[in-house]
């Protein structure tokens, strides 16, 4: 669950550096959200810069967690199919001793 959160947490960071429509009074200098409620003034260039380099360091990231979840994945799934397998067979026990009690 932490790591299939996660890269929900991650996508939708990614998202948020997407471009929207807007009108800008200065062209030239932008001011830019670089995390934890601080803002930098940089210039056009430097801030497209700063948004490719943190969506190439997000889908990295997305990247390294995917093969993990996975696996983790086919893990739960093996420990869920042998309890079953477990269940059944105890209960199949159960019946079979309450049979042979009965008779």
């Amino acid at each position: 669950e932490f790591l299939s959160s996660s890269i929900t947490q991650l996508k939708v960071v990614q998202t948020k550096y997407m471009y929207v429509p807007g009108k800008l009074s200065d062209v030239e200098r932008v001011l830019i959200d670089v995390g934890t409620g601080y803002y930098v003034e940089k210039t056009a260039d430097d801030a497209r810069e700063f948004f490719k380099r943190k969506i190439d360091f997000l889908t990295k990231q997305m990247e390294k967690i995917q093969p993990a979840l996975q696996e983790k994945h086919a893990m739960k799934q093996a420990v869920v199919e042998m309890m079953s397998q477990k269940i059944q067979q105890l209960t199949a026990l159960g019946a079979a001793q309450g049979a042979t009690t009965k008779a």
